[in-house]
């Protein structure tokens, strides 16, 4: 009985398994054939018995031999589940023939609570996440060590070089679940005491040490880029140093060594480079072979290397394919952005003579290529045909890299996915057939917003509600089954904001459709509000009810794309309408408290945007545009001499002070009134009125033309490091010289730009560093110009929320005419700020900015001011 068992167990210790099957006083007689009568399972297990029977394969009636291939093809297949700790065989009795097995297995432990010390709670609620420790997970071996070193890598690529994880199970109250203790210890980050090179004669070590972007040396005037060292960026360093001198004619530098020392004291390293640097070497003659749909000059103008030129491997490969641009200038993108998407284009050194090296570039082209199948996947809640009608790619085209690019920025233009995660699929390319399928895939991401905010401000407290839903379908409003919460998926947008506190309530409505009928991308836009506001004593915060201003308005225009000079043209127009209408409010806005006044204007603007795929955090591209906003020239037609209703005695004293005219008609100040050699003289009891009078017919219908013009850069400088340039320009002018500017629509220079309360139509320009509205006279300015240089960089751009942090330069400033205009008398400032934009509240930040001029007609300095920003995108 002995020997057999010690047989089976040799015999499975032989196919690699501890596990046995063990012959309790039974006798197996060697090489016999059984006929299975039955297999009880026994152990610890959640499944039932017969389940885990059938997995085995086992079979009553089967005929087996034990030990056997059966019996080890049953061990093999539970193991492999990866659910047991203990797989056991046993022989329970044997009748004939006939032999009964008994089963015994144990199951491995569940997850039933974790518990993570060493790090904040955020950070270790956001570490389960990232490890996917979740309650009834099955704890074995691989799981603890996967877990332990996902950790550890962790930190250590965050420059925590020695941090230690130890992970503990703590059996629960049954042997089903465990509790896992994750104990981590980070340490502190190990700092780069010094980087030596040694054999660089031809560049200097500062040089080298600018190739080493992500391994810096410890200096307290490092803001940017910490020291840290991470094994895998550190051997990235090492790869660029060479490329610096590739750059640099070295073709044959080399790094011979290198050396990281650790001195555990200090908790810093300090790393040796030895290199070799080699001879310089210089382009000689540069050959093309297989080209035939361009010629040399035209690859060799591309191409841009000359024979006699510096060698530089850098530049040549850029030259030839830039991978850092995929819509740069480079000779694989010319091929690719006119069909030729099979080309394959490779620099070959041909011969190499003292310091020079020949090349010959290798083409081959290929067939051209044609876009077969276009598909979309990803997008939920967004229909198939806002995104289609996005796409350049069609079905039937000439590939064209260009077209891909162009279509992944268009898509992430509309901003209802993550635009650092669409992605085209290159799918069935086929080199006979010249074919090739694209699958975009897109990630959505939630569109709409709630604005609910309140404050204290103008006096009162200021509460605001607003709902914009970006991604609306109004051809769904009356299918009540799309309203989920409201009928989505068309890409028009609709917005609705109320405001309002004791003093006064704005109701406003918006409505935007993309494609004007569904054919061609003309954009209509509309807009409906209404402003009450009641008279208010800010001293004593009393509101007068019975005397109130109140603004109706009303706008729609058109926006269509163009196609030349190039299709990121954009023509529009629109029309506007304001009726102002005034019940016993006096309060110096207006010099007249009853009437109404009325404002209709045209617009017309040209525009120009190429900015990149992502509108939350562009990294490349520009905008440019020019607007003309203007009223009919109502003087020209009206029968009114403005000139000579500004002759009124009446209206000379409201403006210029007591006097008379004198024989010449000329204004005489004069204190006492009197009138000499009978000249007329001014009632000053009547000016007031006169003036009332006066205006109201100047602001019956308003008269006035303003243009403006913005400049927008945004260019990737360094890493991630994003660098936004701006220029603004405006200016409003009258007609009718005698009828003058009227006070509404004006700049406002200063402060965070947002749109506060205000009845005038005034636009409010952002100028941070100073106070809102500052740095405009009280009237406000009928010409501004700013200027911002703006340096981000991204902390995340996640779909969940984008996170970037900014520092900034600006100056601009306000005029009331072109007399007193001067571009170069600016109020500065710099600073820094933050901006984090969530789909469900739009973008929200904060700027410190310093101000560095006085704040005209204080003669005080601004110095530091805080700015909140809520909606804008700037």
């Amino acid at each position: 009985m002995f020997k057999n068992s010690l047989k089976l167990l040799l015999a499975l210790l032989i196919l690699g398994y501890s596990n046995t099957i063990i012959a309790q006083d039974i006798k197996l007689e060697n090489g016999k054939q059984y006929i299975l009568a039955d297999v009880e399972v026994t152990g610890k297990f959640q499944y039932s018995e017969q389940t885990v029977v059938t997995f085995t394969g086992l079979e009553k009636g089967q005929k087996i031999i034990v030990p056997g291939s059966d019996i080890s093809a049953a061990i093999k297949k539970l193991w492999k589940l990866g659910l047991f700790r203990d797989v056991n065989f046993y022989v329970n009795k044997i009748q004939g023939d006939s032999i009964f097995l008994e089963l015994n297995l144990h199951e491995l432990p569940k997850l039933s609570d974790v518990k993570i010390q060493g790090i904040k709670k955020g950070k270790a609620e956001d570490l389960l996440k990232e490890t996917d420790l979740k309650k009834g997970k099955i704890v074995n071996e691989n799981l603890i060590t996967t877990t332990k070193n996902y950790i550890e890598n962790k930190y250590r690529k965050d420059g925590y070089y020695n941090s230690k994880v130890m992970i503990t199970t703590i059996p629960d109250s049954t042997d089903t679940e465990v509790k896992m203790l994750v104990s981590i210890d980070r340490g502190d980050k190990v700092k780069v005491k010094s980087i030596h090179f040694n054999g660089n004669e031809q560049l200097s070590d500062s040089k080298l040490k600018k190739a080493f972007k992500n391994t810096k040396e410890r200096s307290v005037f490092r803001i940017f880029k910490r020291s840290k060292y991470i094994k895998d960026k550190y051997k990235e360093d090492l790869t660029a140093v060479i490329e610096k001198y590739k750059e640099n004619g070295y073709r044959d530098a080399r790094v011979t060594s290198d050396s990281v020392t650790y001195d555990n004291k200090n908790n810093t390293i300090a790393i040796k480079v030895n290199l070799e640097e080699g001879k310089k070497y210089y382009f000689g003659n540069i050959r093309f072979i297989g080209n035939t749909v361009y010629n040399e000059r035209q690859l060799n103008q591309l191409l841009g290397i000359k024979k006699g030129d510096v060698y530089n491997g850098v530049l040549l490969q850029k030259r030839i394919a830039d991978n850092s641009k995929p819509d740069g200038e480079d000779i694989t993108n010319l091929y690719q952005n006119n069909g030729y998407l099979f080309s394959t284009i490779n620099p070959v050194e041909v011969k190499t003579y003292n310091d020079t090296i020949d090349f010959e570039i290798r083409i081959t082209e290929g067939p051209i290529a044609y876009f077969n199948k276009i598909t979309v996947v990803g997008n939920d809640r967004t229909n198939d045909h806002v995104i289609y009608r996005e796409l350049r790619t069609k079905p039937g085209q000439k590939y064209s890299k260009e077209l891909l690019v162009r279509s992944i920025r268009e898509i992430g233009q509309l901003g209802f996915f993550d635009a650092e995660n669409i992605k085209p699929d290159f799918k069935n390319v086929d080199p006979q057939a010249g074919t090739v399928d694209i699958e975009y895939n897109v990630v959505e991401k939630g569109s709409s917003q709630i604005q609910l905010q309140g404050g204290y401000g103008g006096g009162g407290f200021i509460g605001t509600l607003g709902l914009s839903f970006n991604n609306f379908s109004a051809r769904n409003i009356f299918n009540k089954d799309a309203y989920k919460p409201l009928p989505m998926g068309d890409g028009q947008k609709l917005a609705l904001q109320l405001q309002g506190s004791s003093y006064f309530q704005t109701y406003s409505l918006s409505f935007t459709e993309p494609w004007l009928g569904g054919k061609k991308p003309i954009n209509f836009f509309a807009s409906l509000s209404h402003s009450k506001q009641f008279l208010y004593n800010y001293s004593t915060r009393d509101v007068t009810r019975d005397q109130s201003f109140n603004i109706t308005s009303l706008s729609a225009g058109v926006a269509k794309r163009l196609k030349v000079p190039d299709d990121y043209f954009t023509l529009s127009t629109s029309a506007s309408f304001q009726y102002y209408d005034l019940n016993n409010y006096n309060t110096g806005l207006f010099t007249f408290g009853d009437g109404a006044s009325r404002n209709l204007a045209f617009t017309v603007g040209l525009s120009r945007n190429s900015k990149g795929s992502n509108p939350i955090y562009p990294t490349y591209g520009s905008e440019f545009s020019i607007t003309t906003k203007f009223t009919l020239p109502y003087s020209l037609f009206n029968g009114i001499d403005y000139g000579d209703l500004k002759n009124d005695p009446s209206y000379k004293v409201f403006y210029q002070g007591p006097g008379y005219f004198n024989s010449n008609n000329n204004w005489v100040p004069n204190n006492s009134y009197l009138a000499e050699n009978g000249d007329a003289v001014a009632d000053p009891n009547d000016a007031a009125l006169n003036r009332a009078k006066y205006d109201q017919k100047r602001f019956n219908w308003l008269e006035y033309y303003k243009v403006k013009f913005k400049a927008d850069w945004y260019t990737r400088v360094y890493d991630k490091f994003v660098l936004r340039t701006l220029g603004e320009f405006g200016f409003m002018g009258a007609y009718n010289s005698e009828r003058g500017v009227v006070p509404f629509e004006r700049f406002y220079v200063g402060g965070d730009g947002l749109a506060n309360f205000s009845l005038d139509g005034r636009e409010n320009v952002q100028l941070r560093g100073y106070p809102n509205n500052s740095l405009s006279t009280t009237d406000g300015g009928t010409i501004y110009n700013k200027f911002s240089v703006e340096l981000r960089y991204p902390i995340t751009l996640a779909p969940a929320a984008s996170i970037y942090g900014l520092s900034f330069l600006e100056a601009g400033a306000a005029f009331n005419d072109f007399q007193e205009f001067n571009p170069f008398n600016l109020q500065r400032s710099a600073g820094f700020g933050l901006r984090v934009f969530m789909p469900a509240f739009g973008l929200l930040g904060i700027d410190f900015a310093h101000g560095f001029d006085n704040v005209p007609g204080t003669g005080i300095k601004s110095g530091w001011q805080t700015h909140f920003i809520i909606g804008q995108q700037f």
